[in-house]
């Protein structure tokens, strides 16, 4: 059974998702603006939802720091670029294949 855990690296705007240390996909992300950062730290994976409505795209996984989380998004333009109000942001096909993959309780560290 696989150990997911997930690296939100901010400086190359990727999402790593690790097996035990190793890395098994990365995903281009979008991430918070500079008056709005995505705030670095250790948190966990405290909710899942499908089809969340609004901007938050195809999946939402909300974070142990309260009102953020991974999702989708309906602007794939904003992948990759400082857009979000502190979230992490993901194509909607992507953070479905993530959503799939890990559980509530998954470790999330976002760095610089």
């Amino acid at each position: 059974m696989p150990n997911y855990r997930i690296i939100v690296d901010l400086s190359d705007r990727m999402l790593y998702l690790l097996d035990n240390n190793t890395v098994v996909r990365g995903f281009p992300v979008g991430i918070g603006t500079m008056l709005t950062q995505t705030p670095e730290g250790v948190y966990t994976i405290v909710n899942k939802a499908p089809n969340p409505g609004g901007p938050f795209g195809a999946y939402w996984m909300g974070l142990s720091r309260p009102h953020y989380g991974i999702h989708g998004t309906n602007d794939p333009t904003s992948i990759g670029k400082q857009v979000s109000h502190g979230c992490i942001r993901m194509h909607n096909q992507d953070v479905i294949q993530l959503a799939n993959l890990v559980s509530i309780g998954t470790s999330v560290t976002i760095r610089q």
